[in-house]
């Protein structure tokens, strides 16, 4: 079989939303309304499920579980060590907080550098900074 060529606009918005949906549904994963991040049950075979092959050689690409339907903005965090975000919520929309380095604790699970968590517009969330501090990108 011949290895296709590299196209990252192979597939469209709606495509990739109806792809999500229909991974998440084979899974089982509730995500009405919940946070959900990369170290949740279920999330290794949708990393799988979502894979996909259009990327250059020595990449490796996988749609996460999740989308953001609307204009987006993205920000650069930085977290000193151990320091505590209070519980708030983001009423203007969905949320993707990406970690690029170092780590927070959210109720007890550790998010590392390549960890990610998803936050509905509304839902109340609260985490601590890991010891070494992180580097969080945060799109809403």
């Amino acid at each position: 079989m011949a290895k296709q060529k590299f196209d990252p606009n192979r597939t469209s918005f709606e495509e990739g939303i109806a792809r999500i949906r229909q991974a998440v549904k084979k899974v089982g994963l509730k995500v009405d309304g919940g946070i959900i991040t990369s170290r949740d049950s279920g999330i290794p075979e949708l990393k799988k499920i979502l894979g996909t092959s259009n990327v250059p050689k020595g990449f490796q690409k996988w749609q996460l579980p999740v989308f953001l339907a609307c204009e987006s903005q993205l920000f650069i965090t930085v977290g000193e060590p151990l320091a505590k975000s209070p519980r708030h919520a983001h009423k203007g929309g969905d949320g993707v907080r990406f970690i690029a380095s170092g780590s927070i604790i959210y109720e007890g699970k550790e998010l590392n550098a390549g960890d990610w968590m998803f936050i509905p517009k509304g839902a109340p969330y609260s985490f601590e900074v890991g010891p070494f501090g992180a580097t969080m990108c945060y799109c809403y």
